[in-house]
């Protein structure tokens, strides 16, 4: 104890200070539970009432039953096991009393047919690529297992010296040319982790590679990390990630519009994908390649977790690939979106959809049954709230994706198909891609809807027993007072991409983790989920409620509750950066105007959240709330612009993206940052000013907003 508090009198004052904090804490908290954005107090008072009976309606076992029927078997895109999958959704929505809806689309998706690696010397042998059964996992015997391939490699029969590349990054290359060292004509090998396996493939055939390899090193994801299944959930090995190597988003052979029938589409040599073999392998057959390669002195940081010292090569080991697909004869399947369609009574035109792929590498329990379930049960418990009288005045969508395994197909062709309707009333999109694999809550998506989903995660209670999921949140966290969980932002790489980065509607994304290393593998299982992920799918049903109540909150809103302050300091802290990399670069400038547009940018949406807020305060006129609102849909459409980033047209959006040079990482103003990286000052410049004018026309829409509600 402190010296100063040894005194009765000074005792009684801390005492009394402390208990005065926690009741004024305890009274804010007590009014904050009160306040909902968008809401005015007499609505909100009946929303909170209907999301707290709402989200007492998710049923572990029903969540189980259904779980266990998705991950049954492998269903991927393009085969009868994932049409199968179209099927149990649809049946499960019209149980619920849902109206239910498909969308078809024929896309270029080539399977696989036949593939093998070999090592030719020394020691010729043919590695068996396949993970196998295991005894304690039913689903490994029940059914066969996926190829272990990589959807969209390139094809051919191609014979080399193997070369390690370490993970395949433009930086790795870079290290390869300083020592002399080069993949043309050779076989890369590297590890998995670090940048979107199609990155890689890239960066290989760029550089004149025959083939590449790819393995999950047991340093990331195997034994070094913990016990290997089905002993523990890291990564075996025998287990293999799959996985797409295109690099784009949607169809690859009708670039920014539908695949319908009929469809025209481009040539094969224009698509964004791979011309040369590709395969993944298991670290135990990539012992039977990596193990002889000598050659140069090993880099700094390239020694993975196999136990043997690595070197780069080249040989002497030699490998052969050889990868056949059914391009030639069966290259278009047909894929299938489904949909749960609750129309609004109010303003059946603005939409609030929540979403989750279908299809999967293999059975697929948590990547990616755990998002469906969780958007079919959400859907079975606002369904349960209307048959107690409650309506949602905005039209609710609970829609599940095909093919988003090989490039966000299915979604991609849906936000095409549908871009005008989105476009003009598309309030926000929700994602739940891998909803549940442990009891580590995280969130992301634009800052637009974080407040949103914080407040949401208040009401809705922890697996654990410690309190909300906020609470727990916040404790494993480790935050200081005053201070929120970080959240992470929307780049890329699921479903959301289409809504946000194409097309500039809010999202919202959410899920509990935990570590594993059944990624793409065959053991994603429900045995996996149920012996580690989540035992007795309490974490999948708290994913359900969320869903559930963020569905719920949107639907209804007076004045949709986006908050356009945090996004305006949120965008200040990517500033930095900017300066920094200019100063490097030794160029004049900085972000000076970019930073006052933010700041003109805070103030619109400061001034519209407190005339919103005042507005709210009395009756509201349904015109006004009306005009307000169409302005509101306006800020972040005018954060994209039609013709898209000068390296990929398709994403539009100009505040987040995916890193072009990695694919995982997210980039930040990408025109501006893109234009720094690849070294044109011009280019700079002219980006900058465009992206000023982006964020004045987003604060003139807040403007809009402020002023159709003071008429």
């Amino acid at each position: 104890m402190a010296p100063f508090l040894r005194s009765p009198a000074r005792v009684l004052t801390a005492t009394l200070l402390l208990t005065t904090a926690l009741a004024s804490e305890a009274a804010w908290r007590c009014s904050a539970a009160q306040q909902m954005t968008g809401y005015s107090a007499a609505r909100a008072a009946a929303q909170r009432a209907a999301e707290a009976s709402a989200i007492t309606h998710p049923d572990t076992a029903r969540i189980q039953t259904l779980a266990r029927a998705l991950a049954d078997r492998p269903h991927i895109a393009g085969t009868a096991a994932q049409a199968r999958t179209r099927d149990l959704v649809l049946a499960a929505l019209r149980d619920a009393g849902v109206p239910t809806e498909v969308r078809e689309y024929q896309v270029w998706l080539p399977h696989t047919v036949e593939y093998g690696v070999w090592r030719i010397a020394p020691n010729p042998k043919e590695l068996d690529l396949r993970e196998g059964r295991i005894a304690e996992d039913p689903t490994t015997l029940a059914h066969p297992e996926y190829p272990t391939v990589n959807g969209y490699s390139g094809t051919g029969d191609v014979t080399g010296e193997v070369v390690y590349v370490n993970y395949g990054l433009i930086e790795d290359y870079a290290q390869l040319d300083s020592i002399g060292v080069s993949v043309k004509g050779k076989i890369a090998i590297a590890r998995y982790g670090r940048s979107f396996r199609g990155i890689k493939a890239r960066e290989a055939e760029k550089r004149g590679a025959l083939a590449l390899l790819m393995y999950s090193d047991p340093a990331d994801d195997g034994y070094v990390q913990g016990d290997v299944y089905p002993e523990g959930p890291y990564r075996n090995d025998r287990g293999v990630q799959r996985g797409s190597v295109m690099n784009g988003a949607g169809d690859p052979s009708t670039p920014g519009y539908p695949s319908k029938a009929g469809a025209a589409r481009i040539p094969l040599a224009a698509m964004p994908v791979p011309r040369i073999p590709v395969l993944p392998l298991s670290y135990g057959n990539a012992v039977e390649l990596l193990k002889d390669v000598r050659g140069a002195t090993l880099p700094r940081g390239w020694q993975g977790g196999l136990a043997f010292r690595y070197h780069v090569g080249p040989g002497p080991v030699r490998a052969r690939v050889k990868v056949f697909s059914d391009s030639a004869t069966a290259a278009i399947k047909p894929i299938w979106n489904t949909f749960g369609v609750i129309r609004g009574s109010d303003f059946p035109d603005e939409l609030i959809v929540i979403g989750g792929h279908r299809d999967a590498w293999s059975p697929g329990a948590v990547d990616n049954v755990s998002g469906t379930v969780s958007v079919v049960e959400a859907a079975r418990a606002v369904a349960a709230q209307m048959q107690k009288g409650w309506r949602p005045r905005r039209t609710l969508l609970f829609a599940t994706w095909d093919a988003e395994e090989w490039g966000l197909v299915g979604s991609s062709e849906y936000v095409e198909d549908d871009s005008l309707r989105l476009m003009r009333g598309g309030v926000a999109y929700l994602n739940q891609d891998v909803s549940a694999s442990g009891p580590n809550f995280g969130g992301g998506g634009t800052p637009t809807l974080r407040a949103t989903l914080r407040d949401v995660a208040r009401i809705v209670p922890d697996p654990s027993g410690g309190g909300s999921v906020y609470d727990v949140w916040r404790r494993r966290s480790g935050v200081r007072a005053g201070e929120e969980p970080a959240m992470g932002d929307p780049g890329g790489g699921s479903d959301f991409a289409g809504f946000y980065n194409h097309l500039g509607i809010p999202h919202s994304d959410w899920g509990f983790g935990g570590g594993n290393g059944i990624y793409h593998s065959n053991y994603d299982s429900y045995t996996f989920m149920e012996r580690f992920g989540d035992p007795g799918y309490r974490y999948h049903a708290a994913a359900a409620r969320i869903g559930t109540a963020m569905m719920m909150r949107l639907a209804n809103a007076d004045i949709l509750p986006y908050d356009y302050v945090e996004f305006a300091r949120t965008m200040r802290r990517y500033l930095a950066p900017i300066d920094q990399n200019l100063k490097t670069k030794g160029w004049p400038g900085s972000s000076a105007p970019l930073a006052a547009a933010i700041e003109r940018m805070e103030r619109s949406a400061a001034a519209f959240a407190a005339t919103r807020d005042r507005v709210l305060q009395g009756d509201l006129n349904p015109a006004r709330a009306a005009a307000t609102n169409r302005a509101l849909l306006q800020v972040e459409r005018a954060m994209t612009r039609a013709e898209g980033l000068r390296s990929r047209p398709w994403y539009r959006n100009l505040i987040y993206v995916a890193d072009v040079d990695n694919g995982y990482s997210n980039m930040v103003f990408p025109s501006v940052n893109e234009a720094i990286r690849y070294g044109d000052a011009a280019l700079f410049e002219r980006e900058l000013a465009d992206l000023v004018t982006r964020f004045d026309a987003a604060s003139a829409a807040l403007d809009a907003a402020r002023t159709a509600l003071e008429r």
